[in-house]
This record gives structure tokens, C-alpha cells and sequence, in this order.
């Protein structure tokens, strides 16, 4: 049963707050004067702070909380999918992030003005935005999750609510000021805490478990009903799992292409360092550590399908802890607030907390909206204003920003259990939605002369409604065939790219190389 904090565990707490807000005023105590400064850093940032700041934006709470529910409820082959993103981080460094050096971009999308106009540009922008604000919301739904059991012991929707708004509060707060150095230097706070916040608990769930670690190895590989926990290549054909090798090598490497690529919240940093040949070194050296870090939080779901499911290799122990009775999606955090001595909790709970920050997605989202949106708005329709002026609307923008992912995360808490899908699928699948548009768009301006204004347009509605018409919800409203919503989140993005791809190259062609 989950124990109510103690005044150690809330010092603790207090005392990450106040790092939080040191690296913050540290890194931010030059008022960013220029746009360039505020979203890009300058272009000063080094290769391995940009690669631990991309390892964060892409682990987040759905590492910490998702990758332990996955092998919990699993196997490991998840672990496998990470492959995806070495591949696909060898597309990105070749393709994409040499052309957005060469012309100078603030956001990714600047890409498609070069080929088309402004009207291609600002509706991949949009597609992003909607699509960062529901995945950049799942996210945050999770943390809730964690703020939640942590304040109030459960995941009672209007818990989630409150849980939520801290969330958005301390968000705001980390990065209204600093702009995108601000985040990466807390970034790194972050990731510090929360890799070592699992650290301890490996160690600590390690300790309490009296069987051998060959026993333990034996256990996992041959447990109840004949299963592999630690099965790392899933060959099966079952287009309903999500991690399997054919996955990996399709649906999954397009997953990891637009996230890297195409997506700013993560590409953002990237484009924060110094060259091309600087911001590829951190794309490689993030995705090479990424893996590490994976297999920690799954070796902790395993562990814990041994401590709460595994009697007979619990031996005395077992008859203490009586099983898990809660939900799936709270096992970590009941281990946590349950099984961890005072004072210790609060450092691990600091972990899940770093995880959670939502300081990436506001940066990013903001950087789209002045970039895209504003900047060439008011440049049109006004005289020359000062840099310091969108440095402004960025703030502005934030705040809005962080409003929407507030609703979108209330709307995930039922959305997720309509689905009843596992987080780390959950979270994943939620990203398909602007991906698949996106993939279609680029890899028409990549390979081919096609396309134009409103292909691109048609291309991005057409890959974000493949993706909609294949939710649980959306095919159950409708009346359309069962079959529809028994695809893997990797199999509807590539039938969402391909669709995006085809109606996007039905334009006639712009005859400009991007």
C-alpha cells in the first residue's frame, strides 16, 4: 500500500526545485536579445550537452514510467526497436540536418518554403503543432500519473487534473525566461536525476529480492506459461504487436526518422550547435546512449514482475508483499511510494519528476509559432521590429501553448483507458498522427520533383486522418470494421506516410531542389 510522504522525502523535493531554478538563472542570466539566441542558443551549443538534451526530450516520463510497465507486462523487445533510431539517425544526419545548416533555418519547416512558398511551410508547421500537442500531452498525461500517486496516492481523474497543472506550472516557470539554453542545461540536471534515481531503484529492488541472479535469469526466461521475458527479436507476423523485427525495420525506423528530422521539439537541439558536422555528432552520440538507458528501466520491469508476480523465487518475502493489486500503469510508482525507505523516495521520485518536464515541447512549439507563423506575419503587415520583440512573443506563445497540452493531457487520461493500452505503446502511437503526414511531404521533396502547394496540404490531411480513422474510439463512433483498430501503431504510421506520400506526389511539380 502506497505510505504518504515524509517531511524527508518533501525536503528532497524542495531541494531539486531549487537546483532546477540555479541551472535555470545560470543559464539564462544573459537576457537573450535576438530570436536566434532564444530558440537556437546561439548556436553555441556543444555536441555532448545537445545529445544529452535530445536523450531527455526523447526518454522522458514515457521511458521512466512506459519502458518498466513494457518489460513488466513483456518481454524485452523493445529494447530492440532503439536499433530503429541508430538507422534512422543515419538518414537524418545525411538528408536533413546538412540542408537546414545550409540555409540558415530556425525551424525545420523552412525547408518546404524553399521548395514550394510560405503556405507549405506554415501547414507543416500546423501539422506539427497539433501533433506535438497531443504527443507532447501523452507525455505529460504520464507524469500526472507519477505527480498524482506521489500527492494523493491514486490516479483519480481529478487528481490527474491537479497533478497536471503543477506540471504546466513548473514548465512554464524553467523556460519562460532562459529559451532553449535555458532547457538544455536543465536537461542535463534532468537526465542526471533521473538515470540515477533508477539506479537506486535497480539496487534497491536487486537487494530485496533473495534468489540468485542465475535463478532470476532462469525465471524470466522460462516464465508462467512458457514465456521469454527477455526475448530481445520478436519474428512473429502478429500485425497487432508493436515491437516486432518487421515493425522495427519499417513503421519504427519512419517513427524515429520524423522524430529526429521532422519533428522540432527534438531537431530543435540539433540545430543549436555549431556546424552540421557538430549537430550530427550529437544526433549519433544521443542515439547510441538512449540504448543504455532503455535497458535500465526495463531490467526494473523485470525485476518487478519477479517481486510482485514471482512467489516462488520471492520465497519468504513473498507472503509480505501478497502481489500487486493495483493498476498496471501505477507498478513503478507503487514500488516507489510502498517498498523504498523515506528520504530515499523523495530522490527517486525527483527522478520521475525530472522525466516529466515539459520544458522541451513548449520551447519547440513556440519557436514554430514566431518563426512560422508570427514573424513573417508581422513583417508583412508592419514595420521592422526589434529582435527582443519575438524573444517577447515566444513568452507569449508559451503560455498559450502550455494551456493546450494541459487539456490534452486530461483528455489522454481517457483516451488511454478506452484503449487500454500499455504507456510506452500509448505515447508512441499518439506520435503517428503528425508523422505520417510529415513523412509523406518530405520524402516527396527528398527523392522526387513533385508536389506542390496543395498536394502538401491534401498529403498532411490525408496522413492525419489515416491515422485517426484507425483509433478505437473513432472506429467504434463510426461502425467501421474491427479489423481497423487491430493494427500496431508502427503498420498505421507506414500506411499513413505511404497515403501522404502518393497524394502529395500527385502535384505537378515546383521544378526547385530543396
Amino acid at each position: 500500500m502506497p505510505l504518504a510522504y515524509t517531511g524527508y522525502d518533501w525536503a528532497v523535493l524542495g531541494a531539486y526545485v531549487a537546483l532546477l531554478a540555479l541551472a535555470a538563472w545560470w543559464s539564462s542570466r544573459r537576457n537573450p536579445a535576438k530570436a536566434e539566441d532564444y530558440f537556437l542558443a546561439g548556436h553555441h551549443a556543444p555536441a555532448w550537452l545537445v545529445a544529452i538534451s535530445a536523450l531527455s526530450t526523447m526518454q522522458s516520463a514515457a521511458t521512466f514510467l512506459g519502458a518498466p510497465d513494457n518489460s513488466f507486462r513483456g518481454d524485452w523487445s523493445y529494447l530492440t526497436s532503439n536499433f530503429a533510431a541508430v538507422i534512422a539517425a543515419v538518414f537524418v544526419a545525411r538528408l536533413l540536418i546538412p540542408r537546414y545548416y545550409a540555409l540558415g533555418v530556425t525551424t525545420v519547416y523552412e525547408l518546404l518554403e524553399v521548395r514550394f512558398d510560405r503556405t507549405a511551410r506554415r501547414a507543416a508547421a500546423g501539422m506539427y503543432l497539433v501533433g506535438r500537442i497531443l504527443a507532447s500531452g501523452a507525455r505529460l498525461y504520464l507524469a500526472a500519473i507519477a505527480v498524482s500517486m506521489i500527492i494523493f496516492l491514486d490516479v483519480e481523474p481529478q487528481h490527474i487534473l491537479i497533478a497536471s497543472a503543477v506540471l504546466v506550472v513548473f514548465g512554464i516557470v524553467f523556460t519562460l525566461f532562459g529559451g532553449l539554453n535555458a532547457v538544455i542545461w536543465s536537461d542535463l540536471v534532468q537526465v542526471v536525476l533521473y538515470v540515477g534515481g533508477a539506479l537506486i531503484v535497480f539496487w534497491l529492488l536487486w537487494n530485496r529480492i533473495p534468489a540468485p541472479a542465475a535463478e532470476i535469469w532462469e525465471g524470466l526466461r522460462h516464465a508462467p506459461g512458457g514465456v521469454d521475458k527477455l526475448r530481445l527479436f520478436d519474428w512473429s507476423l502478429d500485425w497487432s504487436k508493436p515491437f516486432t523485427v518487421w515493425a522495427i525495420l519499417t513503421g519504427l525506423v519512419l517513427l524515429n526518422i520524423g522524430n529526429a528530422g521532422l519533428d522540432q521539439d527534438t531537431s530543435q537541439r540539433f540545430l543549436a550547435c555549431e556546424d552540421a558536422k557538430t549537430g550530427n555528432r550529437a544526433l549519433y552520440l544521443s542515439m547510441w546512449m538512449t540504448i543504455p538507458v532503455v535497458a535500465l528501466f526495463m531490467a526494473i520491469g523485470s525485476l518487478l514482475h519477479i517481486f510482485y508476480e514471482r512467489p516462488e523465487l520471492m520465497g519468504a518475502n513473498a507472503s509480505a508483499m501478497q502481489g500487486f493489486s493495483g493498476e498496471k500503469i501505477t507498478i513503478f510508482m507503487s514500488f516507489i511510494l510502498s517498498e523504498i525507505p523515506p528520504g530515499v523516495r523523495g530522490l527517486i521520485t525527483v527522478g520521475v519528476i525530472a522525466a516529466a518536464a515539459i520544458n522541451s515541447g513548449l520551447i519547440s512549439m513556440s519557436a514554430v509559432l514566431v518563426s512560422d507563423f508570427y514573424r513573417p506575419w508581422r513583417e508583412r503587415h508592419s514595420a521592422q521590429v526589434s529582435e527582443h520583440h519575438y524573444v517577447n512573443a515566444g513568452r507569449g506563445a508559451m503560455l498559450l501553448l502550455a494551456l493546450a497540452l494541459f487539456a490534452m493531457s486530461i483528455l489522454c487520461f481517457y483516451w488511454q483507458r478506452y484503449t487500454d493500452m500499455p504507456l510506452l505503446e500509448f505515447v508512441l502511437g499518439v506520435m503517428a498522427f503528425a508523422y505520417s503526414g510529415l513523412l509523406g511531404v518530405y520524402a516527396t521533396v527528398l527523392f522526387t520533383m513533385r508536389g506542390s502547394t496543395r498536394s502538401v496540404i491534401a498529403a498532411l490531411a490525408v496522413g492525419f486522418v489515416a491515422i485517426l480513422l484507425q483509433q478505437h474510439y473513432i472506429v467504434d463512433s463510426l461502425g467501421l470494421p474491427p479489423a481497423m483498430k487491430g493494427l500496431a501503431f508502427p503498420w498505421q504510421l507506414c500506411i499513413g506516410a505511404g497515403l501522404a506520400f502518393l497524394v502529395c506526389s500527385t502535384g505537378s511539380g515546383s521544378g526547385k531542389a530543396a
